[in-house]
């Protein structure tokens, strides 16, 4: 990752703990995020366990701008060790102009992952289209936030580096909104998948817009942050 970059990352997560009401809560989320265990990072830090998770839990007062720093440091360059692809993932999503409140999660495969795969894991029902098909990557998106505070150029940043991916949009109340955004972008997704909804309650025009545009779309009812953290624990 170029050194400016990297350093606007670095700023950015540094501001957000300082900043937060809770920097313990922002130091956790980050460490999750790089998916870097507690131990790993205290024994980069040379300091205890307990140091890290008294931070993370509030039971030590929260750490300065200095110390901040450092934590932030070492988690790039743990990810940086490991080929980067959390900082990759993170820039896409900050330097987009797209607020973290639209976009809950983001990631790229290294590999083909089967459609089906991805649909199992986070439950879902098949409302239309084919799952014999390959992905290589996934969105989570507030579907609220993202369709009222995106443009249309900022709609498309959703997409990441691939359009052969899974939208999942949340809390939808038809899944109309989230097809008529897509409906009305140049850029269409390999899968839909409409979080918070059974297939009855979908409006009928979702599968009529889905056929046209050749997107399969899923139903889920499990919750937002399970499907993040089941995605994120997936070895694919």
């Amino acid at each position: 990752m170029k050194s400016g970059l990297r350093n606007q990352l670095a700023e950015k997560m540094a501001g957000e703990i300082t900043l937060s009401d809770s920097p313990g809560h922002a130091l956790k989320k980050w460490r999750m995020n790089f998916e870097i265990a507690p131990g790993v990072l205290s024994d980069r830090l040379a300091v205890s366990p307990s140091v890290i998770s008294d931070y993370e839990s509030g039971r030590r007062k929260s750490p300065g701008t200095a110390v901040v720093g450092k934590i932030v440091d070492t988690l790039l360059a743990i990810d940086e060790e490991t080929g980067g692809k959390h900082i990759q993932k993170f820039s896409t999503m900050l330097f987009s102009n797209v607020e973290d409140d639209v976009i809950y999660d983001l990631h790229e495969y290294g590999n083909a992952v089967p459609l089906k795969d991805f649909a199992d894991a986070i439950n879902c029902t098949l409302l239309c289209g084919s799952d014999d098909q390959l992905i290589f990557g996934y969105t989570v998106v507030n579907s609220l936030n993202a369709i009222m505070q995106l443009s249309s150029d900022e709609f498309n940043r959703i997409y990441g580096w691939s359009t052969e991916r899974a939208l999942v949009f949340t809390n939808v109340s038809t899944g109309k909104s989230p097809m008529v955004a897509i409906r009305v972008t140049p850029f269409k997704p390999r899968c839909v998948v409409l979080q918070g909804i059974d297939a009855p309650d979908v409006h009928p025009i979702v599968a009529k817009m889905a056929e046209r545009d050749r997107i399969t779309v899923f139903c889920t009812s499990m919750d937002v942050d399970k499907i993040v953290s089941t995605l994120r624990e997936k070895e694919w």
